[in-house]
């Protein structure tokens, strides 16, 4: 059906009628569809037979499977450019090894010809699988019953954040996420412990400092963010970019804000503006016009609303570097947790 690309062996059983697939060594059967996006589709598979004792003992063992259940992320290939920026993701992803960062476990892509006769790719990349959905999915369902996290899950969801973005911001060069949202963080909630967050979704994330020395940097900066960085997280200097700054890893700052904010309030805290025009969103973003909803009762403690505001300065040289947000996020777990 296809041929291997970089030396990958992944190949499409297409006698099974779609329903099983090879990564590499490994034999995959999928259950059913958890999710799609763009030219991605995400699938729950089971592993179809128990790999070798030698195949395992090559594995991460955190991250093998007591069941042969995995998500792998179908995508579907159509340009050179979307093969590069899937190669990257790979190559990125590959990069980390945090347990609040979603690892890649596989990967494989692979060269297939359809009906027609014309050449295309897919990509097949494994990961661990989370069944609990995203913060983004509970927040959807906690706003329908004017549910609220309390003070400690907030803080204790928001710290394993700041942990895994702490690991991608300490690389040489630091690396930035670029698109950290509460769609992008996966929850599994665990019985009389606080749930379990995971940053996920490697494909926007780059090497976080830029030196722009004309306007023509800045727009491709910007038009760059408008493709890469969803609009109601995406900090100011992304939109409005100077011709002379120096752009580093607080972009991602100011959507760890966004993002504590919707924690809180199940809500990004520039909602208001986006049943109005772009450039209503833009201008409440660039001049970081917040507007509070109403919350809990009793409601959240002034600390953690001045932390939001602390995160959410339009001028990113008065933001925090991820270092100082866990200092700030440890004291405020030792002062409000049980």
């Amino acid at each position: 059906m296809g041929c291997s690309m970089s030396g990958l062996n992944a190949l499409y059983d297409a006698t099974t009628g779609g329903s099983d697939v090879w990564i590499n060594d490994r034999r995959f059967r999928i259950l059913r569809q958890i999710g799609e996006g763009g030219f991605a589709f995400v699938y729950l598979v089971r592993e179809h037979q128990p790999a070798s004792d030698a195949a395992v003992a090559r594995r991460d063992t955190a991250h093998v499977s007591e069941d042969g259940t995995y998500a792998m992320k179908k995508v579907l290939i159509q340009s050179k450019e979307q093969l590069d920026l899937v190669r990257e993701e790979i190559r990125v992803s590959s990069l980390f090894n945090h347990p609040n960062l979603l690892p890649l476990l596989d990967h494989a892509v692979l060269a297939v010809k359809n009906q027609q006769g014309d050449w295309s790719h897919e990509a097949y990349l494994l990961f661990p699988v989370h069944l609990d959905g995203t913060l983004f999915d509970n927040a959807n369902i906690m706003l329908s019953r004017k549910e609220f996290y309390s003070t400690a899950d907030v803080l204790q969801i928001f710290r394993q954040m700041c942990e895994g973005l702490k690991h991608m911001h300490s690389f040489d060069p630091p690396y930035a996420h670029n698109d950290v949202k509460p769609g992008n963080v996966l929850i599994t909630w665990r019985k009389g412990q606080a749930p379990v967050a995971t940053l996920m979704d490697f494909g926007s994330a780059r090497p976080a400092r830029k030196e722009i020395r004309s306007r023509s940097e800045a727009l491709q900066l910007q038009e760059w963010a408008a493709e890469h960085c969803s609009a109601p997280y995406r900090a100011p200097e992304l939109w409005d970019c100077p011709s002379h700054a120096d752009i580093d890893e607080r972009t991602d700052i100011w959507s760890l804000g966004c993002t504590l904010f919707a924690i809180m309030y199940n809500v990004s805290p520039f909602e208001y503006a986006l049943g109005e025009s772009e450039g209503s969103l833009q201008l409440a973003i660039v001049n970081g016009q917040l507007k509070w909803p109403a919350g809990p009762k009793p409601p959240y403690p002034d600390e953690l609303r001045q932390f939001v505001i602390w995160m959410l300065q339009p001028q990113a040289a008065m933001r925090p570097h991820i270092s100082d947000v866990l200092l700030h996020v440890d004291k405020l777990i030792a002062k409000y947790l049980p």
